[in-house]
């Protein structure tokens, strides 16, 4: 008795219990049915993934689990939703460490931006490119796609100028991961971080400096080579033109269109002792010509252009100008660019650089 006691107690202290499995909801199971088939390329990047009524179908779920599947793919990065198109798997190489900047057009002082871009963006190892749409909404559209597809660390745009063209794309672009930020201006740049540049204070100090010095009417003078609408170019405009208002230094605002119609003569007739210029190379050539028919600058005329660029600080004589402060917007974007590498949150990093009146001999 005493034996088969012991061996019935032997028994029941080796008795193995299986404990019963966690209850793992529907909805994460198919999440990693999901997340298993593109991490091991069985959906390939691109190829588009079960719609939510695919999902209710193959697996007999609520609509309400199958957006929930799709929310949580989305959230982790590894699908992509597209309003109206549907979803589509990530691409999960790793990113270029490439900047890309697209322009609207090429100009000094977007030169001189570029250089101190370049120079930022090879600080932090990086490579750099720009490219050009020359000022054509859809071919910014087409490059800004590109280069997220092409996997860019960074996309950096200088708007096209009528950016009513493309407020539409931005607000529905999916980045994909790349980050993208507008520079130097923006009329629909909340979608995004931007570093830019209040135009119209430029303008206004540079009018302000003309209006102290000038003796006479001043004159605002238009980039005839920027193409199509330029809305920038545009607001100057419409900056000075209060200015002439609210300071009544003149009749009526002197808008100058065509660079052939600055002339010594076009100048005395309308008493124009004061000239503000939309970029710098234009005021090299203005007053090329003025100092070829004669006139003394300042004596006879006061200039201000904008941009600062080489052009101004090395032309003779040096030239009056409005600096954007390019150096400050490129250092402001590399800075959110490193806020970015390490994890942080970079939607509402957005700046207005407050540009300056450089005085020099004009």
């Amino acid at each position: 008795m005493q034996a088969q006691s012991h061996t019935r107690r032997r028994a029941h202290k080796s008795k193995t219990v299986t404990p019963s499995k966690p209850f793992v909801p529907i909805y994460e199971q198919l999440v990693g049915v999901y997340r298993d088939d593109i991490l091991a390329h069985r959906l390939a990047p691109g190829s588009r993934i079960d719609s939510i009524n695919d999902i209710m179908v193959r697996h007999g779920v609520s609509r309400e689990t199958a957006k929930l599947v799709l929310k949580i793919l989305a959230r982790d990065g590894l699908i992509i939703q597209k309003p109206g198109k549907g979803s589509f798997v990530a691409d999960l190489r790793p990113r270029k460490k490439t900047w890309g900047v697209v322009l609207p057009f090429y100009s000094v002082q977007y030169e001189y931006l570029l250089e101190q871009l370049a120079d930022k963006a090879w600080r932090m190892g990086r490579e750099f490119h720009h490219f050009v749409d020359y000022n054509s909404f859809e071919d910014e559209i087409r490059l800004v796609g590109r280069l997220i597809n092409e996997r860019y660390e960074a996309v950096i745009v200088v708007p096209t100028q009528d950016e009513t063209q493309t407020s539409d794309f931005y607000s529905r672009l999916s980045a994909q991961g790349t980050f993208v930020a507008l520079m130097d201006h923006t009329m629909a740049g909340s979608y995004f971080p931007y570093v830019i540049q209040s135009y119209d204070l430029g303008v206004q100090r540079g009018m302000r400096h003309l209006a102290e010095r000038a003796g006479g009417a001043i004159a605002f003078v238009r980039n005839e080579v920027w193409a199509d609408r330029n809305v920038v170019q545009e607001m100057m405009e419409e900056t000075y033109k209060q200015f002439i208002d609210s300071e009544r230094i003149q009749s009526h605002p002197i808008v100058i269109d065509r660079m052939n119609r600055v002339n010594a003569d076009f100048l005395r007739s309308e008493s124009i002792r004061g000239i503000f210029c939309c970029d710098d190379a234009d005021a090299v050539r203005i007053l090329g010509r003025l100092r070829e028919a004669g006139m003394h600058i300042p004596g006879d005329l006061c200039l201000v252009s904008y941009g600062n660029t080489e052009l101004a600080r090395f032309f003779t004589p040096t030239i009056t100008s409005i600096d954007p402060h390019s150096e400050e917007m490129a250092e402001t974007m590399a800075r959110i660019m490193d806020s970015r590498l390490h994890g942080e949150n970079t939607d509402y990093c957005q700046y207005v650089v407050q540009p300056t009146l450089e005085v020099r001999e004009t």
